[in-house]
């Protein structure tokens, strides 16, 4: 998103720069680098930064090709960082650590605007800038394994025995996890990623046991839309993990609630709650793949506008609100939705969108293309409406197993795409999760849901 908002900066001759913290320019991505993506490549690369890339002879992958994650960076967030128009402005190795206005501390208000900002970076520079686009993303502050948000006693203390996100089970993480008991939380794609690659290790290492933990009460609403998902591949990814459940291939222990981690005889003890019931399962490894946060500390000194649970870009929360949002279809937001009482201050990308799951990279890039408009001026661009993306044909609802889905779906889905439609708009004809509604207006800050 920091490399798509560069290219807009550029493309509309803005000075900028870039400052990554890793030791490349998708660094982050390499991490979950071996995972197949669920978007093609046709929404996957954005459209001006196409152009920049195309103009300097690089070649488009075919536009319903799979990237994985390595594939993203090596033939597109790679190319892209050497363009001449943006690599001379990347700093790499460059984390930043907090950001405010020079001489004014959070409080101070008369002259703030015409101060310019301070980016302090961990290594001691302080660098000065106009704005500043925060696109740090998400993948650094992993959720822990407790269902009640907080690390469970114990989690900390063996963290050597537990990885968050999704590992490589089968490449270089194979050694940890082959023969092994090992321990999967969360039952989003992420989870779905990481059970099937461990299958396939089970096929080769004897030995490797699977139990699948997640807080879900009712599984129908974990698998999505199978062939009614517009992104083929993520409906697939539900359906190829329902099978594996439904074939006995793995324990699955739903709904259960995490209570302590501990060491027992050598090996992980997880205490909890399932079906109600107390419960205790042995692991030797554990792997949590329940969702991320925003690392919202280095903005302590910014005025941020930020949605009290979805800890989102305030304005953007009734929009994204797993709990009773629409469609994965998200409703147009740009630069006015994206703004903070701190003027020319911006959050776009994964970490705009706080602990919601529903983001996806067109939305990030549409994000960057109004902002960037924002920023030079012009403003008939940036509330301008550019954003194409895919129905989902997911919901994420609290109806009963085998109740339509929105938008044609068939089932409710995990909380990845969402739907809640009210008796009301269904009896009126309307869609009432968000496919066909309006785009309400632009907000710059709500304190609190419209509820139904």
């Amino acid at each position: 998103m920091g490399l798509t908002a560069a290219a807009h900066l550029a493309d509309r001759q803005q000075p900028f720069v870039v400052l990554e913290a890793g030791a490349a320019v998708g660094a982050t991505v390499r991490e979950w680098g071996h995972v197949t993506m669920f978007s093609p490549w046709r929404y996957t690369a954005d459209k001006v930064a196409r152009r920049l890339l195309e103009s300097a002879g690089w070649q488009a992958p075919p536009d319903d090709d799979l990237p994985t994650g390595n594939q993203l960076v090596d033939h597109y967030v790679a190319p892209l960082g050497r363009l001449s128009a943006i690599a001379p402005h990347v700093r790499l190795n460059a984390r930043v650590v907090g950001i405010g206005r020079k001489d004014f501390d959070k409080v101070r208000t008369e002259g703030r605007d015409r101060q310019p900002f301070e980016v302090h970076l961990a290594s001691g520079e302080v660098i000065e800038a106009r704005a500043v686009i925060d696109a740090s993303g998400t993948w650094s502050r992993p959720n822990p394994a407790g269902s009640g948000g907080l690390a469970v006693p114990g989690e900390r203390e063996h963290a050597a025995h537990i990885a968050y996100g999704i590992p490589d089970v089968r490449a270089t993480a194979r050694a940890r996890y082959a023969g092994k008991r090992v321990v999967v939380v969360g039952s989003g794609h992420s989870a779905f990623n990481v059970i099937l690659d461990l299958l396939t290790l089970a096929e080769q290492a004897p030995g490797t046991a699977i139990t699948w933990v997640m807080r879900r009460e009712n599984l129908d609403s974990v698998w999505g839309g199978g062939a009614s998902d517009a992104l083929a591949a993520r409906g697939a990814l539900g359906q190829r993990a329902k099978q594996a459940v439904e074939a006995g291939r793995l324990t699955v222990l739903s709904p259960y609630r995490i209570r302590a981690i501990d060491l027992a005889d050598g090996a992980l003890r997880i205490t909890g709650a399932h079906r109600g019931a107390a419960s205790t399962v042995a692991a030797d490894e554990v792997i949590v793949c329940t969702g991320f946060r925003p690392d919202l500390e280095m903005l302590n000194e910014i005025r941020v506008s930020v949605d009290p649970w979805l800890e989102s870009s305030a304005a953007l929360g009734p929009l994204i609100d797993p709990n009773e949002h629409s469609c994965g279809t998200v409703r147009p937001h740009g630069a006015k939705e994206l703004a903070h009482p701190e003027k020319d201050f911006f959050v776009i990308g994964m970490k705009s969108y706080g602990r919601a799951p529903t983001f996806l990279l067109a939305t990030g890039f549409e994000q960057a293309r109004s902002v960037a408009a924002f920023l030079a001026g012009d403003l008939a661009a940036a509330a301008r409406v550019e954003l194409e993306l895919p129905e989902t044909g997911v919901c994420n609802t609290s109806a009963v197993a085998g109740a339509a889905g929105c938008c044609g779906g068939p089932a409710p889905a995990e909380v990845d795409a969402c739907c809640v439609k009210d008796a009301d708009a269904k009896a009126a004809g309307e869609s009432g999760c968000g496919c066909g509604d309006p785009a309400p207006p632009p907000l710059l800050q709500i304190g609190s849901r419209r509820r139904a």
